[in-house]
């Protein structure tokens, strides 16, 4: 499962950590479910912007340029399921004896994942490789320095959203400065901890 299951007739969140896991850690009722849903759901795509990567579970379709090279690195990762593999020019299917990925799908280590083709692929006519692809993390398997990312940043978020301070980290004194200031734009404990998932290339 790679997003919240909601209550009927509500659409599903993105997001890296369970609503109700979330309310559960602060204390937060059932009052405020559109404000928990809506930092959750933000927050999520904000680590992902800044990580510029799609961390949580989807579908990929990715078309890559053939160089003559028979490994060929693929956007996103972790790779957990090869879908299809095909030729661009031609929409032929390539049998998966002809391809393997590197690392294999299912490794737990958060790296860039490489497609290896067989050297039999070079005797086929071709100017591109399509791949289809499902990469990132179900929710249930999101780690857990990333899921505590989360909660901090929506926790920030929803403690902003509250107070209607949204923007100022409040009134400063000292140092001959005095009134309200901007905040950063994210955390610093945040940033310390997405660090290891921002977007590596290999």
């Amino acid at each position: 499962m790679n997003y919240e299951e909601l209550t009927e007739g509500e659409p599903p969140i993105r997001t890296l950590i369970p609503v109700e896991e979330f309310k559960s850690v602060l204390g937060i009722d059932d009052r405020d479910d559109k404000l928990v849903k809506f930092c959750l759901a933000t927050s999520t795509l904000t680590i992902e912007s800044y990580c510029k990567r799609k961390l949580l579970s989807r579908k990929h379709i990715e078309q890559i340029e053939y160089t003559g090279d028979l490994v060929m690195p693929l956007r996103e990762y972790p790779v957990t399921e090869v879908l299809a593999v095909s030729l661009f020019d031609t929409s032929e299917i390539l049998e998966p004896d002809l391809y393997c990925l590197i690392p294999d799908c299912g490794t737990d280590n958060d790296i860039p994942f490489d497609i290896s083709f067989s050297p039999a692929v070079e005797g086929l006519r071709f100017s591109a490789i399509k791949v289809i692809y499902y990469s990132g993390y179900d929710l249930d398997k999101v780690p857990a320095d990333l899921a505590a990312a989360c909660l901090e940043l929506a926790s920030w978020n929803f403690n902003r959203y509250k107070s209607k301070r949204i923007g100022m980290t409040g009134n400063i004194k000292g140092a001959g400065i005095q009134g309200e200031h901007f905040e950063l734009s994210l955390p610093e404990n945040v940033q310390l901890l997405l660090e290891p998932y921002k977007r590596r290339v290999i």
